[in-house]
């Protein structure tokens, strides 16, 4: 079934990009895995729907093909016909995969739908096509919050974190047989690291390929486990890990590290690392989109008579040029001073908010010639 996107953030299509990016960080910040009582696989849902709704170019597309939409912008809006779907948009993949009840996740099966003509010629038999391809167990994900400075987030940095967690086991790198073991080709699988399977359907048989249980995919098999990690290939230990924060990042945004995650050892390929970026307010900065505002108080007569004003930006100082007769509340507009886009298209601007500061105690001379103005006015 397809996922509602609008559903899983609990916004109106309608939602403007705001209420979007609110209602992602208050759903993220309830279901963070690191909280008592997150929830991984409720979070991974949230992010994956922010990461299309929060996109306005990957919205436009999930407005009109739902969560096909990759496969549409690729060829189904060019005319060409999406073979992996029958008529009435029936999906065999999932038909095929429902048909493994039972299975276990070593056993999970791709179909190539490239070549129709091959997929059909394989489920009835009369074609020594193409076969189902083995998917590796993938280790366990992991997901940390990385805080990060204003002026990170601005203008990127490097980040340096430890980790605790599954690594490959340096004394036999990740082999599981202890150095200077024999080595010998698996008897079960005699090398191919998988075993096949017939299974009936409803179209006829179906080969499948499972990980071999006796060598757990490596297609061999060691005399002797490693004392370490005793023939898993895996232990605990803390890795560093250098993490490149790219310029134009926002809080509730998520930075991905492929296999970065916990080791698979001898059974399959590790997991991947989510760094869920919450950025640290600034006193004087504050950030909407790529913009940033800023106040700037001046005196009464300055906004009367006109000034010039330094104004510290994320770049330095600047000068910038007050008119006579500005109101309080006036903005001005630094243009490419603010936030650089993540998509590598400039930056946002930065804008001055003007305070007009009114005197508390005047002297008598200054209160002669307020009154004198006030009188001309």
């Amino acid at each position: 079934m397809a996922k509602d996107y609008y559903n899983l953030l609990g916004v109106e299509k309608s939602a403007s990009e705001e209420e979007i990016k609110r209602a992602f960080r208050r759903l993220a910040h309830q279901h963070h895995p690191d909280k008592s009582g997150g929830n991984e696989a409720k979070f991974k849902e949230i992010n994956e729907a922010y990461q299309v709704l929060g996109n306005k170019e990957k919205r436009q597309q999930y407005d009109q093909y739902g969560t096909t939409f990759d496969d549409a912008a690729r060829g189904g809006a060019g005319g060409w016909q999406d073979f992996s779907r029958g008529a009435g948009g029936f999906n065999w993949s999932d038909f095929f995969r429902q048909g493994q009840a039972g299975g276990t996740q070593e056993q999970e099966q791709e179909f190539d739908f490239g070549n129709i003509g091959d997929i059909f010629g394989d489920i009835f038999g009369f074609s020594g096509g193409r076969q189902t391809r083995t998917r590796k167990t993938k280790a366990r994900d992991i997901t940390v919050s990385l805080n990060i400075d204003f002026k990170e987030a601005v203008f990127g940095a490097e980040k340096l974190i430890d980790l605790h967690k599954s690594v490959a086991c340096p004394r036999c790198g990740g082999t599981g047989a202890e150095p200077g073991a024999k080595v010998e080709t698996c008897p079960t699988c005699h090398g191919a690291g998988q075993v096949q399977r017939i299974q009936n359907s409803f179209f006829g048989q179906i080969r499948s390929y499972g990980v071999c249980p006796a060598c757990h995919g490596q297609g061999s098999v060691m005399s002797k486990k490693c004392a370490e990690c005793k023939g898993k290939g895996t232990i605990k230990d803390t890795k560093r890990i250098k993490v490149k924060i790219p310029a134009g990042i926002d809080s509730g945004q998520t930075i991905r590290l492929t296999g970065e995650g916990e080791a698979a050892g001898l059974a399959g390929r590790p997991g991947d690392l989510f760094l869920q970026v919450e950025v640290n307010p600034d006193s004087y900065f504050r950030r909407e989109g790529e913009d940033i505002y800023t106040e700037k108080e001046i005196t009464f007569s300055q906004a009367a008579l006109g000034a010039t004003a330094e104004i510290e930006t994320v770049d330095g100082p600047v000068k910038l040029k007050i008119p006579g007769g500005t109101q309080s509340e006036k903005l001005f507009r630094l243009k490419d001073k603010g936030v650089p886009h993540l998509q590598g298209r400039g930056r946002g601007d930065h804008y001055v908010k003007i305070i007009v500061k009114t005197p508390t105690h005047i002297n008598r001379r200054a209160r002669g010639l307020l009154e004198e103005l006030s009188g001309e006015e």
